[in-house]
């Protein structure tokens, strides 16, 4: 399963101080009646997007596969995807609406999928991430990834290389200190469908 990490831009600088106060985005289970807004933001964040089939496949293996949906008032602003095998996590797909980068969307996005992991009993994620995004590459840092390898010409349409990055001892006090570190970084409040982890 290819995993692809859109132009989600730097986690911090979110539009304007005093809406991002405000912001209220909402984490839930994607669904298929979200699947037209997603398909409309994988058509303007990738070359090659992902289609219907393949997202209504992955929706359908329940036992490893988690995906998830940030609304903000109703209207879906990005989206994340997670395979599940044997201990690790994969993240296959996340990307955020190019009108709402830079809103810290994508953090709370990969933040929940972490917590996700988790509550699966991951202990390492890991992810493919274009050499030239070097802004996904950041957020992923701050989230404890490294890299750890290259995959030549990954991505078909422009040959580009993918650096592979993994994060380790998911379940370690650690850890759990950097991903309270990162919520304490993320402005207005998150609601996820199960629970609440924003202020």
């Amino acid at each position: 399963m290819a995993s692809r990490a859109s132009d989600i831009g730097p986690p911090e600088s979110p539009g304007d101080p005093d809406d991002a106060d405000r912001l209220a985005v909402h984490l839930v289970p994607m669904r298929r009646r979200h699947l037209r807004a997603v398909m409309r933001i994988e058509a303007q964040v990738y070359p090659r997007p992902w289609s219907l089939p393949l997202f209504l496949s992955e929706l359908n293996l329940r036992t490893s596969r988690a995906y998830f949906v940030a609304r903000v008032g109703g209207t879906v602003v990005g989206y994340c995807g997670l395979m599940l095998v044997e201990g690790d996590g994969h993240i296959t797909n996340i990307a955020v609406d190019p009108l709402w980068q830079r809103h810290q969307i994508g953090t709370r996005l990969l933040l929940n999928a972490t917590r996700h992991c988790l509550a699966r009993g991951a202990t390492r994620m890991t992810l493919e991430v274009r050499m030239s995004n070097r802004a996904a590459q950041t957020m992923y840092r701050k989230f404890g990834f490294e890299a750890a390898g290259v995959r030549k010409n990954y991505y078909a349409e422009s040959r580009e290389d993918a650096l592979i990055m993994w994060a380790y001892g998911l379940d370690t006090a650690k850890y759990a200190e950097r991903l309270s570190v990162i919520e304490s970084g993320i402005r207005g409040s998150t609601l996820v469908e199960d629970g609440d982890f924003g202020r």
